[in-house]
């Protein structure tokens, strides 16, 4: 099955670069192309991508405010189909947009000098279901602004639907360990903790593990001091 992607990006050398890589690949097709927010909000609704990569600072409207945009849409309008998918496109200074876009829905962000290769691996990755967050600044990233957020009465609650084994496995996935990881530091199969993170995901109204990542770290169930993740 192929692989629809649309490209954000208000550099247009930028953005010719990456849908040149991702068209490259046999199972990849880039649909769209974009240079503000607005037109990727117009170009999402008429040609339906199953991936986006999305810039954050563009002129008219930020990358930010499109994936909620488009994800809000996505929802409202649920036709059964696989959900649209968002890979926020940033620098590698770390800022508070970056962990607001994961809090909108976007499914982890990669950095814009990230190898062709590592690049079509977040791609299938995230139409796979999973997360990329890109290494060796995601931790510091999440942790330092979930600090500002606080936990609240609404985040416990929901903690609180979860069941120990379910919580370790959550720490886990914060953590930055695969399932095949947890299984063995859980000393568990891997069948079952695959049915753990989708009870999880269910269970906290999730959209998908890197949402997870952003959850533990406002509920203070994560805290900073993990290793890097990167999924």
């Amino acid at each position: 099955m192929m692989l629809r992607v649309m490209v954000v990006d208000d550099q247009a050398l930028v953005r010719r670069g990456f849908a040149l890589v991702l068209a490259n690949e046999p199972d990849i097709e880039v649909v769209a192309e974009a240079g503000t927010g607005i037109e990727a909000i117009e170009a999402a609704c008429e040609h339906q991508p199953d991936i986006i990569l999305m810039d954050i600072r563009m002129p008219e409207m930020d990358g930010l405010e499109a994936t909620a945009r488009i994800l809000r849409t996505e929802e409202e309008t649920d036709d059964g189909d696989a959900p649209c998918r968002v890979i926020i496109l940033t620098t590698f200074d770390p800022d508070e947009y970056v962990f607001r876009a994961l809090q909108a829905g976007a499914s982890g962000f990669v950095l814009k000098d990230i190898p062709p290769e590592a690049l079509v691996d977040a791609v299938r990755t995230v139409a796979d279901g999973g997360a990329m967050l890109a290494p060796g600044i995601t931790q510091r990233l999440i942790s330092q602004f979930a600090k500002k957020l606080g936990t609240g009465r609404n985040l416990a609650e929901r903690l609180d639907r979860l069941t120990t084994r379910e919580r370790e496995v959550l720490a886990a996935i914060a953590d930055g360990k695969s399932n095949a990881e947890i299984a063995e530091a859980l000393f568990i199969g891997p069948a079952t903790v695959k049915t753990h993170v989708s009870s999880v995901l269910s269970k906290l109204g999730l959209r998908d593990r890197a949402q997870a990542v952003v959850f533990a770290y406002e509920c203070g169930l994560a805290t900073a001091g993990g290793r890097d993740v990167g999924y």
